[in-house]
């Protein structure tokens, strides 16, 4: 009786998995961002479904039973069985022995081609992910040098454009391992590969950090950003990957397991970093150093911040604080301004 309750239990969690409304939750987007998959897997709806699962028993219900995804199991059988020879007329003693063994040879062979592809395979994801992990351990150290007091100038300047350009590369591939490269390299493709990626967490922080890398102002605050996305990244392998070796234990265990812990305060610290530098780069304009048209790219990826799924739930709740806070004042002291204020915010939710 128990064992039925639970498996009725169990049934009810999937059917409510499975009717969860993932695209209108912005920490599927963000989850789904950071998986690290073969293109042509993240094309096919089982495995899909199956980090779905993960993503609903990881946020909305601890006690859903994700079942681990089955291989091509069912391909290797109908394989095997379509190779089997089948003999119109009885045969002689000669020919069956013969058919046999070729029977037999090709039914190691497909044995051998089915349990030797599942290794290539994870060996090409553990390549990957390696990859993103190497480069951004690389981007953290970098940038926390860059930030450092103590750092001489020329090196936090090189430290600073370096972690730019790391993460850059490694939002890149990301994309290139999820949505693969344009068919063709004409406009018509490129629009439709841009529109397949434009709200994407990757696509987004590309541009972010081609706004800095190209700019002669250099502004460490927009490092904040890329230190929680690179810590995300490093905590999340590291957990995977070390949890049973002592050095990860000792050192780096409580570290990386509240980095996990807290990977949505740290959304929220960069959405608010990120708006904070929308003012600093208007504030630059009255400098020295001013570029008219940075702050005019940066806050046309802020509204596409505000607006895409992986970003769009934290800077909303940013900009309402932001907007419960000064409106008030503006009201009070400065009510010259709702007029400019209010052509900003149409150009804002056009």
């Amino acid at each position: 009786m128990g064992g039925g309750n639970g498996e009725d239990q169990q049934n009810s969690r999937r059917i409510a998995a499975e009717a969860y409304d993932y695209e209108n939750d912005p920490r599927w987007a963000d989850y789904w961002s950071n998986v690290l998959i073969p293109p042509h897997m993240a094309s096919r709806d089982n495995v899909v479904d199956h980090f779905k699962r993960k993503f609903y028993q990881r946020y909305i219900d601890p006690e859903l039973i994700v079942e681990p995804m089955g291989g091509d199991s069912t391909a290797s059988s109908s394989a095997n069985t379509s190779n089997r020879p089948r003999p119109s007329s009885p045969p002689d003693s000669s020919s069956s022995s013969s058919a046999r063994q070729r029977s037999t040879g090709s039914s190691g062979r497909t044995q051998r081609a089915s349990t030797t592809s599942p290794a290539s395979a994870a060996s090409l994801q553990w390549d990957q992910q390696t990859i993103q992990f190497s480069v951004n351990a690389w981007v953290f150290f970098v940038g926390l040098l860059a930030i450092l007091p103590l750092t001489p100038t020329s090196l936090s300047n090189r430290a600073y454009r370096l972690s730019l350009l790391g993460t850059l590369c490694s939002s890149l591939y990301s994309l290139y391992l999820l949505y693969g490269k344009p068919r063709a390299w004409n406009l018509q493709a490129l629009q439709i590969w841009l529109q397949s990626v434009a709200a994407t967490k990757d696509f987004i922080y590309s541009i972010y950090c081609i706004t800095f890398v190209t700019s002669n102002l250099c502004l460490k605050f927009a490092l904040i950003p890329i230190l929680c996305r690179a810590a995300e990244h490093v905590a999340k392998f590291l957990r995977r990957n070390f949890s049973r070796s002592n050095l990860y234990r000792k050192y780096l265990e409580e570290a990386c397991v509240w980095v996990e812990s807290n990977t949505t305060t740290l959304s929220i610290l960069s959405s608010q970093a990120e708006i904070g530098i929308g003012f600093l780069l208007i504030i630059s304009l009255f400098s020295w150093q001013r570029n008219v048209l940075q702050p005019l790219m940066y806050w046309q990826l802020l509204k596409l911040m505000y607006n895409a799924p992986a970003t769009a739930g934290y800077h909303q709740s940013t900009w309402t604080n932001i907007n419960r806070l000064v409106d008030p004042l503006i009201q009070r002291y400065a009510p010259f301004l709702n007029s400019p204020i209010s052509m900003v915010q149409r150009w804002w939710f056009r």
